[in-house]
């Protein structure tokens, strides 16, 4: 094969493309978000050094991937503003708290709100920018709100509120 064909990867160019966009969002995390990212690039740092000094192309593409991963979320945690959840009132929904709400079918739910980084739906933990933490946020217990969605719009009254 001719060598016009292949791509030899530079040992001096540490990066993988270009790099990872950050959201556009002011990066507010709960002291457990902060710690998921610290953790995160801990994880990230032990992969990258177990790949030192190792000289195959998979090794080297690998290491520029972590590369670019590290860089990302050392900027996510350069950009973290620390909410303390315990220090807000419980009189509103706010940034960190957890949601109980009720739908009109009956059906309760429960969030607790979130930084983008933490967020898992699945796990009720929803981002402080998602359409939901959105209509919850700053509400009252007995208020109705609306959640609009793409499935179409959803009137959720909010029955508690609490540390998370």
């Amino acid at each position: 094969m001719s060598r016009a064909f292949v791509k030899e990867l530079d040992e001096q160019d540490d990066t993988a493309g270009p790099p990872r966009p950050q959201s556009p969002h002011v990066n507010y995390v709960t002291p457990r978000g902060l710690q998921l990212l610290q953790e995160r690039v801990r994880v990230l740092s032990e992969a990258r050094n177990a790949l030192s000094g190792k000289e195959d192309l998979s090794s080297l593409q690998s290491s520029r991937d972590l590369a670019r991963d590290l860089a990302y979320f050392n900027e996510r945690i350069k950009r973290a503003v620390l909410v303390e959840p315990d220090r807000q009132p419980l009189d509103k929904v706010h940034f960190g708290a957890a949601v109980e709400a009720e739908d009109a079918e009956g059906e309760r739910l429960n969030f607790v709100i979130v930084g983008e980084d933490e967020a898992d739906a699945a796990a009720g933990r929803i981002s402080w920018v998602s359409p939901l933490a959105n209509a919850l946020m700053n509400a009252r217990v007995g208020e109705v709100v609306t959640w609009r969605r793409p499935a179409g719009d959803k009137e959720l009254e909010v029955l508690s509120i609490r540390r998370a």
